[in-house]
């Protein structure tokens, strides 16, 4: 480490004169990744917000254009301390504690915890993990500083059940419950158009996409990963937004967006789930055919049912409690944002059978 003020030499930079019109930030962050660093222009920034570059002896600002011979020093470091998650004063929904094990019933929106490269802003706060430190102050450091107590997952907009471990002990025992398959997850998702089966079974491993990174896939590939999810329907419905039906999914394994790839690779995603081809909104299909009519052009735009979120809740949780082999089965209803929009659907179909 670099101790404030003082220069180190080996990033002490000349400006070459072909560098010339290039914005300060843009240049620093270009070489220091050239040589290795791996740096962003947003760290750049940062560093240059905390002193710790000078052009010539002096601080100046990131859009700085450079002229070309300008020496740059960079006083501290360009990549930050690695990310320690703080105690955060969020409000829980703690279904189930003891002294080994908390069960919280997570709302969509929040992130389980903050990705490995974020560093302390916005981004690596407002997390589950913030608020279990504070709740609960204890918590297993298998999962490291970044994810204490995490024995498992679930996606940022999927809400419902996680549990949480409050010692190495019970998240080595919970992490083997999981890859047992000795712990029963149960989620409620609203999916779109009309599955044709009762009930059914997805057996396809879960991988990567190999062309888009930040999506899963259902598709052969060489990373994929045994997934299996059981499906039974609930309610059907149908009305002027269109098809949709509500399904219960009891998952064997817990691979990465699994419930929502796998109702996606049989043609129907979940409601709100846009990265899967679900619709962000849903449209009056009625309204929105009539308007193709002449006659129809000039009446207002049909109406739009937007939920903001994927229509994906992890209900219910059954295990034995790993030190007293105690049966636990925890359920968390339909948040009211899900209810809300499931009894809109509801309402339209009554309408429509009044008609």
């Amino acid at each position: 480490m670099v101790e404030a003020g003082k220069v180190d030499e080996r990033r002490t930079i000349d400006v070459p004169a072909e560098a010339a019109g290039q914005r300060l930030d843009t240049f620093l962050a270009q070489f220091l990744t050239a040589q290795g660093e791996g740096v962003s222009r947003s760290r750049v920034q940062l560093l240059m917000e905390q002193g710790d570059v000078l052009v010539n002896g002096e601080r100046e600002k990131a859009s700085l254009k450079l002229r070309g011979g300008e020496r740059i020093a960079v006083t501290g470091e360009p990549h930050p301390a690695p990310l320690k998650a703080t105690p955060e004063d969020i409000p829980l929904d703690v279904v189930f504690e003891d002294a080994d094990l908390a069960v919280v019933n997570k709302p969509a929106g929040m992130m389980v915890h903050a990705g490995s490269g974020q560093n302390e802003d916005a981004r690596s706060r407002g997390t589950l993990v913030n608020a279990l430190l504070y709740r609960f102050k204890a918590l297993s450091s298998t999962g490291g500083d970044l994810r204490p107590g995490i024995v498992h997952r679930l996606d940022k907009d999927t809400s419902g059940l996680i549990v949480v471990a409050k010692n190495d002990r019970t998240h080595a025992a919970l992490g083997e419950m999981f890859a047992s398959r000795q712990i029963k997850k149960t989620y409620i998702a609203l999916v779109q158009g009309a599955v044709e089966r009762q009930k059914g079974t997805i057996n396809a491993g879960v991988g990567r996409d190999p062309v888009r990174r930040t999506r899963m896939t259902a598709q052969p590939q060489e990373n994929a990963r045994t997934a299996v999810s059981h499906y039974e329907v609930v309610r059907r419905l149908s009305n002027r937004f269109g098809k949709f039906t509500l399904v219960r999914v009891r998952i064997e394994t817990g691979r990465t967006h699994q419930i929502r790839v796998h109702m996606a690779s049989i043609g129907h995603p979940v409601v709100g789930d846009t990265l899967y081809g679900g619709a962000g909104q849903l449209m009056d299909q009625v309204a929105a055919q009539a308007a193709q009519s002449k006659a129809a052009r000039r009446n207002a735009e049909p109406e739009r049912l937007r939920l903001g979120r994927n229509f994906l809740h992890a209900a219910k949780l059954e295990f034995a409690h790993p030190a007293t082999g105690k049966l636990l089965q925890l359920e968390a209803p339909l948040p009211q944002e899900l209810e809300q929009f499931l009894g809109r659907l509801e309402s339209e179909e009554t309408a429509a059978g009044n008609d």
